[in-house]
């Protein structure tokens, strides 16, 4: 029985001469390999003085038991032994050469030629000519090697050829012996040899065999009519194991005639023979390293071979491409009938699957695949298992099915680390567990996971995340888990329930405890690399709003004040900056400024979608464009809460365009930085904003009391208190006005100013005056320092005017310049009908109501 299948067979396989290269004694791994690669790129060789080329399959392990079913096909037969030793002194060669021919007595049954490759040895013993033996003073010094192979190919061939000759040959009279497979040998004894049946079943089961021989010996259409009579000689005595052998030969033979290119992908893929046929170009040289190959020139319809009457027999006698699909159906199915047969019905399987990934036939071909996953063989090691659920997931992969082929590569990754096996294989099985991710839609990339419709199966999904996870634990390696964690909480939040949730937060906890989350990528030994995980969802961050700094604190443009009519101009303005005109840009609909130094804000709208309360560390901006000292800050929020405002803070260092770009935190461990660009759905009222250098804080009080009401609303622009005084006309009284630095900017300039706001134009008069002399002096005003100023305050009425001006005081009063002067008696302001203009020059006498309340 057939105990080891050979995944790695496709249809041009049968027509190679098997070569095994193994080594004698003490060999050094990497010095049989360097020799073995040489060896196995002569893979074609162009028959000498014929237009056939033979194909050469190396192996460097092949067991014995596989051997045996040689008869059955003849490339699974081993034609050819090369063997690697080293020899050190001519003592050593007796030995040498003894193991030499223990090695040959392995596969002596089947063998054509050999050869021994010695390096190290020189002297008399490597100076004999010899044919089998090949001396080399070390692996650099060995340039005939290619050569040497060349020469040995050319020996197996001879005898090839012999044997088809041979065999081929009608011997009228002459017995034909009965080819078995190993298992069928007892079946066969006490059966009558001269039975018409038993005949037929010799000859049907040696025309297959020859077709075989002729297939390996370049001879496609001899091998093509060698297999049609074998199917319907077997066919007529219901040979069914043989039977099937015959029409896979010839489903085989019809392959490379369709696909000279070859159908094993980039292992089996063929290559090209160049030049003309002629003698010169016959001679032996290796193969060239491009192109798609050519059978030999007589299969292509290239204009080499003039013979068409070959080509119309060849195409009579090929199988068409669906005629391909059917006959091996049939050969599979003949095998199947057969319990010892199961590693031939495997092989099968996996040669049609490549013959149909050819034809772009994936269901068909799926039909062979699944036939392949039910066929028992012997108790197959864990190695094996491996091995066989890998080739079927390559395979299902090479048609197309990739959801499929992912399930089998997972079940080869579950394999490595099965409970049997001693010392569990935990890397391989998270290398084959990675390898599942694109059949499952699956990427380690958030930022495919942030663009909308979710892809795949998150169950399916789910359940490999977690099987990464406890493969990176068994590793030992904690930062792996946590990555693969946080993953997994980010992408997959919406479909984990409220429980799942918790235990992922928890195990996530746990881990990080000893290993924090950071946002550097990991690289992995293959090379891969695994993206950084920001935790976008934990908090959700539905808005982001730029604030405005205090009224207190916000800067103005300095206009130039004393120079233009002070009625339309606001008082008290003081900046250190030089007036000049500035253009209006504001960056995404940013109207205001940020100051260097001051404190910014920026608030956030957001919500905890988790079922448990989430504590919030470390959040605070990511900025760029200015130095920016972002101000840390830590929150907690309530399970799945609604929006909630989070204001954060920090101080712009430097002056420029600062660009808020997201935000970071630290949330179970997980250290994330979260750019805004990755946020979908996050409303902004603009991110940019223009942050101009430190202004003086200017802080002012006075010696009069507060005022009780609001004489004069504000504008917006400008800060105002309101104070009062009560004087007679003709009163004088003096205002002290204390002018404090609390700011880090020295004080270079003062302007003040007085505005008389008079809307009815019936009161004139000078109230206020000032002497700034003894101030000024003491600027520029360094941060911490006092100045003060005195404003004196004299009320001086005309009350000639007219005889109801008492009443137009007691309706509307009068206001100066941030010092509102009002009626003590008004109570509601009203509107009134206009009257005639006041004329300054008209005197009357003054009434008692002679005294006015002053308010700043």
């Amino acid at each position: 029985k057939m105990s080891v299948p050979d995944y790695m067979q496709c249809a041009e396989d049968h027509q190679t001469l098997l070569v095994v290269v193994q080594p004698i004694g003490i060999v050094p791994e990497e010095s049989f390999f360097r020799i073995y690669k040489r060896i196995s790129a002569v893979s074609q060789v162009n028959v000498r003085d014929s237009q056939r080329v033979l194909y050469i399959r190396y192996r460097h392990h092949y067991p014995p038991e596989n051997n045996e079913w040689g008869d059955f096909q003849t490339h699974r037969k081993v034609v050819g032994l090369i063997t690697i030793t080293e020899c050190s002194s001519a003592k050593e060669w007796p030995q040498t050469f003894e193991k030499f021919h223990l090695q040959k007595e392995m596969y002596g049954s089947t063998l054509y030629d050999s050869r021994l490759f010695v390096f190290g040895l020189q002297g008399e013993i490597a100076e004999q000519p010899r044919t089998d033996v090949a001396f080399y003073p070390s692996y650099d010094e060995c340039e005939t090697v290619e050569k040497r192979i060349e020469d040995f190919i050319e020996s197996l061939f001879i005898v090839l050829e012999s044997k088809r000759l041979d065999r081929a040959t009608d011997k009228s009279g002459d017995k034909i012996p009965l080819l078995c497979v190993p298992f069928e040998k007892k079946d066969f004894v006490g059966l009558d040899t001269d039975s018409r049946h038993y005949k037929k079943r010799c000859q049907g089961r040696m025309r297959k065999h020859v077709g075989d021989l002729c297939l390996q010996a370049g001879m496609l259409q001899d091998s093509l009519v060698h297999y049609h009579m074998a199917v319907e000689l077997l066919r007529s005595v219901n040979d069914f194991l043989w039977l099937g052998a015959a029409l896979e030969g010839l489903c085989s033979a019809s392959v490379i005639y369709h696909y000279p290119g070859g159908t094993g992908g980039k292992v089996g893929s063929r290559r090209a023979q160049g030049g003309s046929l002629s003698a010169e170009a016959g001679n032996r040289h290796r193969p060239g390293k491009d192109g798609i190959s050519a059978l030999f020139c007589a299969l292509t319809s290239n204009g080499i071979n003039a013979d068409t009457s070959a080509e119309i027999g060849r195409a009579k006698n090929c199988l068409s491409p669906e005629d391909i699909i059917e006959k091996n159906k049939e050969a599979i199915s003949y095998y199947g009938k057969y319990k010892n047969a199961g590693v031939i019905e495997l092989e099968a399987c996996v040669k049609a699957v490549k013959k149909m990934a050819m034809q772009k036939r994936s269901m068909e071909a799926s039909e062979f695949l699944q036939n392949a996953v039910y066929i028992n063989l012997r108790q197959l090691s864990e190695e094996e298992k491996i091995q066989r659920y890998s080739i079927l997931s390559e395979l299902y992969e090479r048609i197309g099915f990739h959801r499929k082929s992912a399930f089998f590569k997972r079940i080869a990754a579950m394999q490595c680390a099965a409970p049997s096996i001693p010392e569990p294989g935990w890397r391989a099985c998270y290398k084959l567990l990675l390898e599942t991710l694109p059949g499952y839609s699956l990427s380690l990339d958030p930022q495919d996971f942030s663009k909308g419709t979710h892809r795949g199966w998150a169950a399916v999904q789910m359940r490999l995340l977690h099987e990464l996870v406890y493969a990176s634990r068994r590793m030992g390696n904690p930062a792996l888990c946590v990555r693969h964690l946080s993953f997994l909480l980010q992408t997959m939040l919406d479909f984990l329930s409220d429980q799942e949730k918790k235990d992922v937060t928890q195990s996530l906890e746990s881990y990080t405890a000893k290993c924090p989350g950071t946002m550097e990528v990991i690289t992995l030994p293959d090379g891969l690399k695994l993206p950084p995980v920001p935790f976008t969802k934990l908090p959700i961050v539905k808005s982001v709003k730029l604030l405005n700094l205090p009224t207190s604190l916000r800067p103005h443009k300095i206009k130039s004040l004393l120079g233009q009519n002070v009625s339309t101009k606001s008082p008290f303005i003081y900046s250190p900056i030089i007036a000049h005109s500035r253009g209006e840009e504001r960056s995404k609909k940013i109207d205001f400024q940020w100051v260097q130094g001051d404190v910014c804000e920026v608030q956030l709208m957001v919500y905890n979608p988790m079922p448990k309360k989430i504590r919030v560390e470390n959040m605070g901006l990511l900025t760029t464009g200015v130095e920016f000292e972002s101000l840390p800050a830590a929150l907690s929020l309530p399970a799945e809460s609604g929006l909630y405002p989070v204001t954060l803070v920090g101080v712009p260092q430097t002056t420029g365009q600062i660009t808020v770009n997201g935000y970071h935190t630290s949330v179970f461990g997980v250290f994330s930085d979260c750019l805004l660009d990755n946020l979908p759905g996050v409303k902004t009222n603009g991110c940019t904003v223009e942050v101009i250098p430190a202004l003086p804080r200017l802080q002012i009080s006075t010696s009069l009391p507060r005022s009780a009401h609001t004489l004069q609303p504000s504008s917006g622009d400008e800060i105002s208190t309101n104070v009062s005084v009560q004087l007679f006309n003709g009163e004088t009284q003096q205002l002290i006005i204390k002018l404090e630095n609390i700011g880090a900017e020295p004080l270079e300039k003062l302007e003040v100013t007085a505005k008389t706001v008079n809307t009815k134009e019936k009161l004139y008069g000078d109230f206020l005056s000032w002497n700034l002399e003894d101030t000024l002096c003491q600027f520029p005003l360094k941060p911490g320092k006092i100045a003060t100023f005195v404003v004196n305050i004299k009320v001086k009425l005309d009350f000639s005017c007219q005889e109801n001006l008492l009443q137009d005081l007691s309706d509307d009063g009068i206001s100066v310049s941030g010092l509102p002067l009002s009626s003590p008696f008004r109570q509601v302001v009203k509107p009134r009908v206009e009257t005639k203009p006041l004329n300054p020059q008209e005197s009357s006498k003054v009434g008692d109501f002679s005294h006015v309340k002053v308010g700043e």
